[in-house]
């Protein structure tokens, strides 16, 4: 089993900087592929980063490409969200997801393929 532990949240103005954490641990956290998803209120859960558990592929969706980055650090089994130029519209609780995976290059995009999911972190943005 693999726990996720995420940090980091808070109430920002619109223009303004967080960084989420997600801690991992567990049996195998150190091989897994990791993203993260937001759900805004009153909406489905949508996805926002994913990156291999080697770190090097990385996926942005289209709404926050150019002002969030996805990085990991495995010395530390932590994987961050810098999320820059906010907007009201990134209101949402954010959620880190984790698998399990033998392919270092591999990211995921869909709920359905990961199998770990943290317990979620408020982001607001106000205007």
């Amino acid at each position: 089993q693999v726990q996720l532990v995420e940090s980091g949240g808070g109430s920002v103005r619109a223009g303004g900087s967080l960084r989420l954490s997600c801690a991992a641990s567990g049996r195998t956290s150190n091989n897994t592929a990791m993203g993260w998803f937001r759900q805004p209120p009153g909406k489905e859960r949508e996805f926002v980063a994913a990156i291999s558990w080697s770190g090097r592929n990385a996926r942005l969706s289209d709404s926050v490409w150019g002002r969030f980055t996805i990085s990991r650090d495995n010395a530390k089994n932590t994987v961050y969200l810098q999320m820059n130029n906010l907007k009201p519209e990134d209101t949402a609780v954010y959620y880190c997801a984790a698998r399990v995976d033998l392919v270092s290059s591999r990211y995921y995009t869909t709920e359905s393929e990961y199998t770990h999911w943290g317990q979620g972190t408020q982001v607001t943005v106000s205007s």
